[in-house]
């Protein structure tokens, strides 16, 4: 084993955020590193993911997963070199896939780490295009909308990591039309110009109901849901009849503090027989194979493009999240450690 680094630093949650979170909620703390026990690796993070979905895991609810425990580090997908080894099937050098993010250096047991290959993709896709980012438009897209060819779709968020996957994901499988949502007219821009949407608008520009009509005026037959709000009110409305909607997030309301005022056309859900179904990642993993053979060649053939928004340093790890949160990024937001 190499001479192994005597501290590292990681991110803790040390108060539960009230509405929009704030530095002081986060501390950057020293801990000491050790050799890998038994089992274990100990892996040089270069880079780690921050999602919109680490909100809701920052409030002591019960939800689908653990919150993050206070004055706890917090954790999340990151990519890294192991540097040192005391599991079977695992040595120096090699690149790996694993879910404790948030620091510098990560103490993994050996069966939840994942070897990727930097050969055939840059190390940071594994976190999005070909990570649980790429799987979520994947699977939200054509096994829980039931896309099939010919069908309009609406995304929301569409410039974000997962919403500019959704939106290129329909026009290759075959869309009629393709409608994005981003909050800033370079993103909308973005989305026509780079990623092939065939409209798109700036949500901040007026109102969305009346934005969607005019970029859609046949209506949708799916929408993929990265917002919630006024844009899933605007997207009943637009919906024809069966058309189903993927809930994958809902962006706009993770920091209120009041409770949120559902959509006031929700009996359109009736006459229409619209489906809508939420999506978590963590239930489509038997797609997993399909996913990266078809994903990973439309990579190769230049079909598909990605964004990522690198943010450099572990001492930048929250602002990087909260600047996820205010959309401060184009696709992918990570925090790279390769300095």
């Amino acid at each position: 084993m190499s001479v192994l680094p005597a501290t590292n630093r990681e991110w803790h949650l040390v108060a539960r955020p009230n509405g929009w979170p704030t530095p002081a909620d986060f501390a950057l703390r020293e801990t000491p590193v050790a050799a890998p026990a038994e089992g274990r690796i100990l892996v040089k993070n270069l880079h780690f993911s921050v999602d919109p979905y680490m909100r809701g895991r920052m409030n002591d609810v019960k939800s689908y997963i653990p919150p993050f425990k206070l004055d706890h580090p917090m954790d999340g997908g990151a990519v890294g070199e192991v540097i040192a080894s005391n599991a079977e099937g695992f040595a120096v050098g090699d690149h790996v896939l694993h879910g404790l993010g948030w620091r510098e250096y990560a103490d993994v047991p050996a069966q939840h780490a994942t070897k990727v290959d930097p050969e055939l993709a840059p190390l940071s896709t594994y976190l999005g295009v070909l990570g649980m980012t790429g799987l979520t438009a994947y699977a939200g897209l054509f096994e829980v909308a039931s896309f099939k060819e010919g069908d309009a779709v609406f995304v929301s968020g569409a410039a974000g990591a997962v919403g500019s996957q959704v939106g290129q994901m329909a026009k290759l499988k075959g869309a009629s039309r393709v409608i994005g949502s981003a909050g800033s007219d370079e993103k909308v821009k973005l989305l026509v110009e780079e990623y092939g949407f065939d409209a798109a608008f700036n949500y901040k520009n007026g109102p969305v109901k009346d934005q969607l009509r005019e970029a859609a005026p046949d209506g949708i037959d799916v929408y993929f849901d990265n917002v919630g709000g006024d844009h899933l009110e605007a997207a009943i409305s637009s919906l024809n009849v069966h058309g189903r909607a993927t809930i994958c997030g809902m962006i706009a309301q993770y920091n209120d503090t009041e409770p949120v005022p559902g959509p006031r056309n929700m009996a359109m859900i009736i006459g229409k027989r619209l489906r809508l179904q939420g999506v978590l990642v963590g239930d489509h993993y038997g797609m997993q194979q399909q996913f990266v053979q078809e994903v990973g060649g439309w990579l190769r053939s230049g079909e598909l493009k990605y964004g990522e928004t690198f943010v450099e340093g572990i001492e930048n790890g929250t602002d990087a999240f909260l600047g996820l949160l205010r959309g401060e990024n184009t696709g992918k937001m990570i925090v790279s450690l390769t300095r």
